[in-house]
């Protein structure tokens, strides 16, 4: 195989990546609190023994990881006084089911049976200090949530949700519909922008993926078609070759 298959080759491993997170992407349109991937690429140049400065280098792609889009969602009333929308910055933290701490945008709330307050799927919801948040029988009927993030019974506060912020580039996918991070700052309640009784949408686009997964498999047959060319000069080469000898 020369040099320009391996080219084509490692465009179509990164038109193959494009497609995987644009895919992904529109299979969560309708997941509370996603927020749209992007795929990040970088040249990797390799230089060859060839005495033609033009030819001395060769760049090919290598998938460098990807990036969240950050954009808010919209707000989507539930009409469940437990459901939050966080506005701006800032995740949730969660307790994840091996025990770490991990973070969510995804603001479906509901009580356990032993009163902890959680997610829809039954992940603990922390609150300041990262401990679980306890809602006492007798104020379940009586819940709200106010825009600091503290939760309110009718005899006083219960707790506050902790809402942390990141820079983007510390979070990363754990596989389960959270994240991971590291060197976060819990906001105080000064800083926190909880709006109840709804939830944020997610920030995918579906006529902006359709069309990317277009253009993606456009790219894909143009590459497929420039290999096919260059398998059929090989093999034209390789015939006039052999009548010759």
């Amino acid at each position: 195989m020369d040099i320009s298959s391996y080219v084509l080759l490692s465009q179509e491993q990164a038109l193959r990546r494009r497609m995987d997170v644009a895919a992904n992407n529109l299979a969560n349109m309708n997941t509370a609190g996603f927020k749209r991937e992007q795929p990040v690429f970088r040249e990797y140049v390799e230089k060859t023994d060839s005495v033609v400065k033009p030819a001395n280098k060769t760049s090919f792609v290598l998938d460098y990881g990807a990036v969240h889009d950050a954009t808010q969602g919209t707000f989507q009333p539930t009409g469940n006084a437990l459901d939050v929308m966080i506005e701006g910055k800032g995740y949730l933290s969660v307790q994840a089911p091996d025990g770490t701490t991990a973070y969510t945008r995804a603001g479906l709330l509901k009580m356990l049976p032993t009163g902890e307050l959680a997610t829809s799927s039954g992940n603990k919801v922390l609150g300041e200090g990262g401990k679980p948040i306890t809602i006492p029988p007798e104020e379940a009927a009586n819940i709200s949530i106010g825009l600091d993030g503290t939760i309110n019974g009718r005899t006083g506060p219960l707790g506050r949700l902790a809402v942390t912020s990141f820079d983007e580039a510390q979070l990363d996918p754990r596989g389960d519909g959270l994240l991971s991070g590291q060197g976060g700052r819990e906001l105080p309640s000064a800083e926190t922008r909880i709006r109840g009784g709804g939830i944020e949408a997610s920030n995918v686009n579906a006529i902006q993926e359709t069309t990317d997964m277009v253009e993606i498999l456009r790219a894909y047959q143009t590459s497929k078609s420039l290999t096919d060319s260059m398998a059929d000069m090989r093999k034209a080469a390789i015939d006039k070759l052999s009548r010759v000898g």
